[in-house]
C-alpha cells in the first residue's frame, strides 16, 4: 500500500474517518460536493477531508444529531 494522502485537519485517524463519515451522510442527502472526484459519496467524503475543504466542527450547545432536519418546520410524525 502507498502512503497515505497528507491530511491537514484531523489530529487522528479515527477524527479522519469521522469527519469523512459525517461529510458522506451531507453528501447522501443531496449536499453538493466540494472538489471534483470520485463519483461514490464515501470516496468523495475522504477526498474532501483529505484536501482540507471540510473540518471537524466542535457543536458548544450539544450532542450533535446528524438526524436533525435542516428546516425546524419539519417534524417526524
Amino acid at each position: 500500500m502507498t502512503d497515505s494522502p497528507k491530511i491537514n485537519n484531523p489530529e487522528s485517524r479515527f477524527e479522519f474517518v469521522s469527519i469523512a463519515s459525517a461529510r458522506a451522510h451531507q453528501l447522501l442527502r443531496g449536499c453538493l460536493p466540494k472538489i471534483e472526484g470520485s463519483m461514490q459519496p464515501a470516496r468523495r467524503a475522504q477526498q474532501e477531508v483529505a484536501a482540507g475543504v471540510v473540518a471537524r466542527v466542535d457543536n458548544v450547545d450539544g450532542p450533535d444529531d446528524d438526524l436533525t432536519p435542516a428546516d425546524p418546520a419539519v417534524t417526524d410524525k
